[in-house]
């Protein structure tokens, strides 16, 4: 039985660079999912490329793997089984794949899938004529051919009447991986690349900015809305974080020079308005009680490490962010003030330590979070899901939320954390996709999506949150892009806020955000169909984090 889904509102195309496959792969049904369920009306256009792998279709049975799958190791790639029409492919670097995402249209009986798929071959005939090279379809295969052999190789899954998968288009891969299998199961057509036939150096960039306007007229009905990461070939500049991490300024002894300061302000930033300016109430017995509680118990809050300039109101009120794993990081990223450095030896105590500090404070909303701690083997799993045990244990009417870092991508991190059944699984997307290399250092947009995404499925009836920081040069209809990817994977809460610069050595502030503009965030999260945006100027993670779970449940 076929079931007409309604037609897309936007069709949102994704440049997400260089995304593992799995966590690609993820992401698509994460977003299929939403698809298919309504929880969003748009389709998509994900664009990246991978690292190497080989993928077997539905029709492939392995056997057009022409070396033991254990020697794949050796080579830097990996081999999945996937749930794709076609046989065997390659997947790797200087490849552009595309993955639509889109509802698909209802025949008399089933739906579109051939006409799906002569799209596609369509928008890479079109774009590649553009660049300058003659393609063309065959009758009775799939893909785009040349004198030279295939250069684009497609493979789709149609269910519930949208798409997954899509298309592989050799733009500059090592072809010698080629070599390892017979391609599609065609043994007898030679393989090419964009670069082979044009005899010329040729980036993704320089091809994606000639697809869209293909993508956008033949793959899709609906306005584009096109979000580009960053390219690691083509465009050739440096970012700010790198210069920034190469001045030192996350060095806990920074001795480079410090950019000049006059009033406050770095050159070019705006004046700090009224609705940004927060009184200190220091003398509060609330905060001063706070405060020697940490002390006392020798913990981290990241309301102090990150200079939050919320922490008078949380601490006067008795509520804090506990900070594990140490006050050291091993990420740099362009917001944050928390110190870069060699982590310290992970305190088995300080899961037991913490909860006696929620208990002491009489929580029923207590919010962990860490330093990233790329150092270790799980990146400091096992802490968090200790210690909400041991929350629990001690005070079980409290309800844990835990903002986590994205594990490198590891699942088994993220399930060790799930399996303790936090109330609120919080990892912050921070900022847009155009940004997030200046951002984020380490940190992959399409990684935190996936995240997401995986950790909604581990326990469906818990909730899902992100956050995001506004100031840092987005526009706002990046936000609102941002805002619609969020919904799709499946998240619940948003927060939203504005962005102030630790230091002088930090990333400028690029404007202050009006509170009108916060408003109008939360009313396109209603619009979505996220069940809460918490967003506002001195909004932060955690900033009024049990009523934002009370009014998402």
């Amino acid at each position: 039985m076929t079931v007409t889904l309604p037609a897309a509102e936007r069709q949102r195309v994704r440049w997400l660079g260089r995304v593992e496959y799995d966590e690609a792969w993820d992401l698509q049904k994460a977003i299929w999912e939403g698809r298919v369920d309504g929880r969003t009306r748009d389709d998509y256009l994900l664009l990246l490329e991978h690292d190497h792998v080989y993928t077997v279709g539905r029709n492939g049975d392995g056997s057009n793997l022409l070396l033991a799958p254990e020697a794949l190791e050796p080579l830097g790639a990996i081999l999945r089984d996937v749930d794709r029409g076609g046989d065997i492919t390659y997947h790797g670097p200087g490849q552009l794949v595309g993955y639509p995402i889109q509802a698909v249209r209802q025949l008399p009986r089933g739906y579109d899938m051939v006409g799906h798929v002569r799209r596609i071959e369509q928008m890479l005939i079109a774009t590649l004529a553009e660049l300058g090279v003659e393609t063309w379809a065959e009758d009775g295969y799939t893909g785009v051919w040349t004198e030279k052999g295939k250069v684009a190789a497609i493979g789709v899954r149609v269910a519930r009447g949208v798409s997954m998968h899509g298309f592989a288009l050799n733009v500059d891969p090592d072809l010698e991986y080629f070599t390892r299998i017979v391609p599609c199961g065609i043994g007898d057509r030679p393989v090419t690349s964009l670069v082979e036939l044009l005899g010329r150096d040729v980036s993704l960039e320089e091809v994606v900015e000639t697809l869209l306007p293909h993508a956008n007229r033949v793959l899709g009905e609906a306005p584009a809305e096109v979000q580009l990461g960053a390219f690691a070939r083509g465009a050739g500049r440096g970012f700010d974080v790198d210069e920034m991490i190469a001045a030192g300024v996350f060095s806990p002894r920074s001795r480079g020079e410090v950019p000049v300061v006059i009033r406050g302000l770095l050159a070019g930033e705006p004046e700090r308005p009224e609705w940004m300016k927060v009184k200190a109430h220091l003398n509060t017995d609330g905060y001063k009680d706070l405060k020697h509680l940490m002390r006392d118990q020798n913990l981290n809050t990241v309301c102090e490490e990150a200079g939050c300039p919320n922490i008078y109101e949380c601490w006067s009120q008795g509520t804090a962010t506990l900070m594990l794993l140490g006050d050291k990081c091993t990420r740099a990223c362009a917001f944050c003030d928390v110190t870069t450095g060699r982590p310290g030896e992970v305190d088995l105590d300080e899961p037991q330590r913490a909860a006696a500090a929620v208990v002491a404070m009489g929580l029923n909303h207590a919010v962990l979070t860490s330093v990233n701690r790329d150092d270790l083997p799980d990146g400091g799993a096992a802490i968090f899901a200790e210690t909400i045990r041991r929350i629990r244990d001690d005070l079980p009417e409290c309800d844990v939320e835990v903002l986590i870092p994205d594990f490198k991508g590891d699942t088994d991190a993220l399930d060790i954390v799930m399996e303790a059944k936090p109330s609120v699984l919080n990892h912050n997307t921070e900022t847009v996709l155009r940004l997030q290399r200046d951002i984020r250092t380490a940190a992959n947009y399409g990684r935190s999506l996936a995240l997401l995404a995986r950790a909604k499925w581990a326990n469906p009836s818990g909730t899902v949150k992100s956050g995001l920081i506004v100031g840092m040069g987005e526009t706002e209809e990046e936000i609102r892009g941002a805002l619609a990817d969020l919904r799709a994977v499946g998240v619940d809460i948003v927060t939203i806020g504005q962005y102030l610069r630790p230091t002088a050595r930090h990333r400028k502030i690029d404007r202050y955000v009006h509170p009108d503009e916060f408003a109008r965030y939360a009313a396109e999260g209603e619009r979505l169909g996220l069940p809460h945006v918490e967003s506002g100027p001195l909004v932060r993670s955690s900033y009024h984090a049990r009523d934002s779970l009370a009014s998402a449940q």
